[in-house]
């Protein structure tokens, strides 16, 4: 193992910052008329996250800090800790708008989000210790099978299918740089692209709505005017706020569909009111400043100084570009 490296990226600080703070103010515009119908006071949402976000940015320049080869001792306690975690949410779980995919030990977390923690850097040991013999199909089969253990006990203990994914996803791109051969990957990759194509294909020709919630919410995507009524009408919603937000938007707090028209505007469906807001040029904005955090973890995991810091890394960027593309690309 190498030492410690003292590099300090304060472009990423930088741009995470950024980020933060223009999400908080996005909250808030977003929230603020949701939070005094239902609490009272406009600041309820702001006010949690406000404080949360402090707490973690300060967690997060402390562990920096920390040096992050302490995870490699870790890494099979937090892999086998978080399998436990998740499975525990089945039994003493607490549920929110028909999901249950959280535990309150203190306080309320997701145990599917400490996998994604868990693949990170679990997998980078596996590598390692593995070293040339990774070639071999037996091995690489064994380092996919590390993730998608993890994703599966994500999709049936807590029932959150993109995690799953996202998870999944994660163990893919990590063991793909660090597998001297890319076509294997790329044709799996392919092979992943062509079988999926094929199955929306399918539902889009002999899927009914309610033969399960999944197959219902691919369906209202195809065509949520078909289904306004039993499914899309968030999707709806949300594209009337990208339409009438334009190239520059309404201004910051003048959006209309945040009055309650469209329903979880401050979680899930927080991109369309920034559209609605700040209009395509506010949305390009922000991808623009996810590309170029993405840009700056590559940057960190080119130059990391051993094997374990860029595969990390590598986990940490495929996390960050796999939830943003999901996220958006649902919105």
């Amino acid at each position: 193992m190498s030492k410690k490296s003292s590099f300090y990226d304060y472009n990423l600080i930088a741009v995470i910052l950024l980020l933060t703070c223009f999400g908080l103010v996005m909250l808030y515009s977003t929230s603020a008329y949701t939070a005094e119908i239902e609490f009272g006071d406009d600041m309820f949402f702001f006010r949690r996250q406000a404080i949360i976000t402090a707490g973690t940015i300060i967690a997060a320049m402390v562990i920096s800090l920390i040096d992050y080869h302490v995870l490699w001792n870790c890494s099979w306690l937090i892999y086998i800790g978080s399998i436990i975690l998740m499975i525990a949410v089945r039994f003493v779980g607490s549920s929110s708008h028909g999901a249950r995919r959280w535990l309150k030990i203190g306080i309320e977390f997701q145990p599917a989000e400490i996998a994604k923690i868990a693949v990170i850097t679990f997998v980078p040991m596996l590598i390692i210790r593995i070293g040339r013999d990774i070639k071999q199909l037996t091995w690489v089969l064994l380092l996919m099978a590390a993730g998608l253990v993890l994703s599966v006990i994500a999709l049936f203990f807590t029932d959150n299918l993109s995690t799953a994914i996202i998870i999944f996803a994660i163990d893919w791109i990590i063991v793909f740089v660090a597998h001297p051969k890319t076509r294997p990957f790329l044709i799996a990759a392919v092979v992943v692209l062509v079988l999926t194509v094929i199955g929306v294909l399918w539902l889009w020709n002999v899927a009914e709505m309610g033969m399960n919630f999944r197959i219902d919410r691919i369906l209202v995507w195809q065509n949520p005017e078909k289904y306004s009524g039993s499914g899309g009408y968030q999707i709806m919603q949300a594209l009337y706020a990208i339409g009438s937000g334009g190239f520059f938007g309404k201004g910051l707090g003048n959006s209309m569909q945040k009055l309650g028209w469209l329903p979880e505007a401050q979680n899930d469906m927080i991109f369309p009111i920034i559209i609605e807001e700040l209009g395509i040029f506010g949305g390009l904005i922000v991808l623009i400043l996810y590309l170029y955090l993405l840009y700056r973890l590559m940057f960190i995991a080119q130059n990391a100084p051993d094997e374990y810091g860029t595969l990390m890394v590598t986990g940490v960027f495929a996390h960050v570009a796999v939830q943003v593309i999901l996220i958006y690309a649902l919105c």
